[in-house]
């Protein structure tokens, strides 16, 4: 196989949302992505033999690697099969964690579809704090702040909305406050004295590159939003509020969503 833009295929098959698999198998697809092209073929909500003799069709198209996460042993065993017979590579992810659990509680689990999807307390904390991240996004409802776990500050473009609705997605309610030159901090701010205050920042050529890109009305508001001067007074400003403030930094540069929570929730440890 000649690698660069060679693409393989990769079936991700589940009998749920498929979440967590999506999840493990662009993961591992990431490490091969600067050589291979990967073409997903995503199937979800698989049940039963019928909508699983359509995912062996399409595989048999379009060999390539298969993983899977099935509860029912009967259909695993039916795919296990046809990939057996195809000649193409399959496994189910979760097998070798089923078998750490079972080996270490001697019991065996018991297989229920979207068991981790249950509604439970945790489900509607989760969506509490969904709630509460999209009504305090971009410094709506400050007098709201008092009930966050914690409130993101930065300048435009330093990734405050998607983090705070990662955050959200894991139970904490997140708001976010926009950081605009000579501006002040709502009073909400000061009120919300359990949470945790994070300010973000990034390199002032990521910023100005984004900002581009962003659509203001006229070609000055534009010019002025993306210019790096303009952005560098923003930055000085808001480290100065972080500075007077005792509040933790987050360079975000280059950065996933998931990383730049990651450190927010370790330095949230710290604090509490």
């Amino acid at each position: 196989m000649h690698k660069q833009d060679t693409a393989f295929n990769l079936h991700l098959i589940s009998d749920a949302t498929g979440e967590t698999l999506i999840s493990l198998g662009r993961a591992v697809a990431a490490q091969y992505s600067s050589e291979y092209r990967v073409d997903e073929h995503i199937y979800i909500m698989v049940r039963n033999r019928e909508r699983l003799t359509k995912v062996i069709e399409n595989i048999a198209a379009n060999k390539g690697i298969v993983l899977y996460t099935m509860v029912s042993q009967e259909l695993s065993q039916i795919l296990e099969e046809a990939c057996q017979q195809l000649s193409v590579p399959c496994s189910a992810v979760l097998e070798p964690i089923f078998a750490a659990f079972q080996d270490y509680f001697k019991v065996p689990a018991i297989r229920r579809v979207s068991a981790q999807h249950v509604l439970n307390e945790e489900y509607f904390k989760r969506q509490e704090a969904l709630n509460y991240s999209l009504a305090h996004d971009d410094g709506q409802l400050p007098g709201g702040l008092a009930e966050a776990d914690i409130i993101l500050l930065g300048i435009s473009r330093t990734s405050k909305t998607p983090t705070s609705l990662y955050l959200a997605n894991r139970g904490f309610k997140t708001a976010n406050i926009p950081i605009i030159l000579d501006m002040k901090l709502p009073a909400g701010f000061f009120a919300a004295e359990s949470a945790l205050k994070i300010g973000l920042i990034a390199r002032i050529s990521r910023i100005a590159s984004i900002r581009k890109n962003r659509p203001l009305g006229s070609i000055a508001a534009i010019e002025q939003y993306s210019d790096r001067r303009f952005i560098h007074k923003e930055m000085m400003y808001a480290k100065q509020i972080y500075d007077k403030y005792n509040i933790p930094i987050i360079d975000v540069t280059n950065h996933s969503v998931e990383e730049i929570a990651t450190n927010i929730l370790a330095i949230r440890k710290i604090y509490s």
